[in-house]
């Protein structure tokens, strides 16, 4: 079925490092300023020997034993050897304790990928180099990013010394423990952090982020209160109370944010987000009254964003279910040169598709030229062919794009077996993802893929052990956790499991509104239906799925609110009088 994707001989095993120390020297990378030139076998030299700044024990140093080294290393670099290079930097800078090589040795290390090399190297050169930014930095990004906060809080302060750039560092300290998958540690060390400056509008920002991310919002709130006496009327304040309050109840944000405008009314980023909110809550009038304003305040703007804004609001109006307008409005981003036109291609593509102007919407896909949208045109080229023509030819699209890498060979399988799954065609999906379980390298969103096709075709064996195996790849796959434990409760058995293995999911991605279902639907099947109503009308406030639709009146209904359950019903059905489960769920209990 996949001629053109060779998966009868596995390819050469390799072993990457670890994701974290990965994730660490990416970010030291990108601060190089001394490593990478435009060729790829070279890098920039800035050499000491002749550096015009003094050193002086640099200078006691120049020996002929040191000079022989660093010419060797220089020489290493310019035959492309930089590890040689950076390992010969490194023992060198430890040899005169100087931070310059420890640097260089760092940015090489993180240039050439050498984590061996990159870790130690950043590690001296903080140590030589205290007062450096740039390298309290790396060092910091480093403990972060293999998981040993406790450590990185000292470097983590010292970014935070100097007045004059401390409420930037509050902001990036922020962006870096983002990755920390210990999100009540995170809040724990920015609380710490933050404790000297109670007075700080960022401090108390930060504060409030990290509280937000721990699912804290009583203690974000509090520090937003701080943030605000500091620093009335700050708009990224206000755009995360925003989401907190919407966390809390959707009709709270929307006030808040109305009252928010009225003091503020040019605050374009906070009319977005209100806009954003009231078309996720149905209110689509509502919204569609704030779209002349957020254009106009973007014509008015010096940030010259029209372009940008077009786009915007064209999605929203797309969400809104309004495809006239977004046509209008995507086509308006186009004319004011949106710099990502395939993007906007794309969105053109999806708008055609729901007015059912199908040879439009190809149209559209196709014009997307090579490059990181070219494979998802193509995707959706081929759920349209699906649709008007037949399966066979959309899987044949796929199976003849050429110059794939791995990684999106199986992308194009994974969307093979989908195209498949849609048409019932389960088996045929199964073999075919099994097929590149066997021979392709294992990704773990590729084995959770496997395991709801080998669910599809009642193999609940291998179902479960592929989703335990996704999970051990990857301990924060929230999607393999949740999919296990739905299996089980939809199965009605292992509940106590099926609720712990859910609730472990929202741990990982909190307020998803599928996982919040699976929970409810959990607990509806373990008998406990105020719980089942509870999360099943969460899930459903936060998007009104027809599926969670069709658990949450079966709930009520169970619960003896009938009327409640036909108006959930109906209203879904209106929105999608196609959806099986829904049908199904509907009549059984209408009947």
């Amino acid at each position: 079925m996949t001629k053109k994707l060779d998966m009868t001989t596995p390819p050469k095993k390799t072993y990457p490092i670890s994701t974290a120390v990965s994730v660490a020297i990416c970010i030291l990378t990108l601060g190089m300023t001394s490593c990478a030139s435009n060729q790829p076998n070279r890098y920039h030299s800035d050499t000491l020997v002749n550096s015009s700044q003094p050193n002086d024990r640099l200078e006691r140093t120049l020996t002929s034993e040191f000079v022989y080294k660093y010419l060797v290393a220089e020489v290493a670099g310019q035959r492309g050897d930089i590890g040689t290079a950076g390992a010969i930097f490194y023992d060198l800078a430890r040899a005169e304790q100087d931070a310059r090589l420890a640097e260089r040795a760092a940015k090489i290390g993180a240039y050439a990928n050498i984590p061996n090399l990159a870790i130690p190297a950043v590690k001296l050169w903080a140590e030589l180099d205290p007062t450096s930014t740039e390298a309290q930095q790396a060092m910091t990004e480093m403990l972060i990013a293999t998981g040993r906060l406790n450590e990185a809080e000292p470097y983590l302060a010292q970014l935070l010394v100097k007045e004059e750039s401390r409420a930037g560092g509050f902001l990036f300290i922020n962006s870096i423990l983002n990755r920390s998958t210990d999100k009540n540690a995170v809040l724990k060390l920015v609380q710490s952090l933050a404790k000297p400056y109670p007075t700080l509008a960022e401090a108390n920002f930060a504060v409030a982020q990290a509280a937000y991310i721990a699912n804290q919002d009583t203690i974000a709130l509090d520090a937003l209160e701080k943030a605000e006496d500091a620093r009335p009327n700050w708009v990224i304040a206000a755009l995360l109370k925003g989401q907190v309050l919407f966390r809390q109840s959707p009709n709270k944000a929307i006030a808040f944010y109305y009252e928010y405008l009225k003091v503020q009314p040019e605050a374009n980023e906070i009319r977005i987000n209100l806009a954003k909110i009231l078309v996720n809550q149905k209110q689509y009038a509502a919204a569609k009254a704030e779209f002349p304003t957020i254009l106009a305040h973007a014509k008015d703007s010096q940030d010259n964003n029209n372009a940008e804004i077009y786009a915007i609001v064209g999605l929203l109006s797309f969400q809104a279910n309004d495809y006239d307008e977004a046509e209008n409005y995507f086509k308006q981003a186009i004319a004011n040169n949106f710099k990502e036109s395939d993007q906007i291609y794309l969105y053109l593509g999806q708008t055609a598709e729901k007015q059912k102007h199908d040879a439009t919407a190809m149209s559209w896909y196709n014009k997307v030229p090579a490059g990181p949208r070219h494979l998802e045109a193509q995707f959706n080229l081929a759920n349209v062919i699906a649709r008007t023509q037949s399966v066979d030819k959309a899987v044949e699209l796929l199976d003849n794009l050429d110059d794939l890498n791995v990684e999106q060979q199986i992308l194009v399988i994974k969307a093979q077996a989908a195209l498949l799954s849609k048409e019932k065609r389960h088996q045929e999906a199964f073999e075919l993802l099994g097929k590149a379980v066997k021979n392709l390298p294992n990704t773990p969103e590729l084995v959770y893929d496997y395991a709801l096709a080998a669910e599809r075709v009642g193999k609940f064996d291998i179902m479960e052990l592929e989703l335990r195996r996704s999970i051990a790849e990857k301990p924060d796959f929230a999607a393999a956790y949740n999919a296990l434990g739905y299996s089980f409760a939809d199965r009605n058995i292992r509940l106590k499991e099926a609720i712990s293995l859910i609730e472990k999911a929202l741990i990982i991605s909190p307020n998803d509104h599928y996982m919040l279902d699976s929970l409810g639907w959990a607990h509806y099947r373990k008998g406990n239906l105020d719980k089942a109503i509870q999360y099943l009308e969460q899930a459903y406030n936060i998007n009104p799925d027809p599926e969670i639709a069709a658990h949450l009146g079966e709930v009520l209904w169970q619960k003896g609110e009938y009327e409640k359950a036909k108006k959930i019903w109906s209203d879904a059905l209106t929105a999608d009088p196609e959806n099986e489960t829904l049908l199904i769920t509907a009549n059984k209990f209408k009947s």
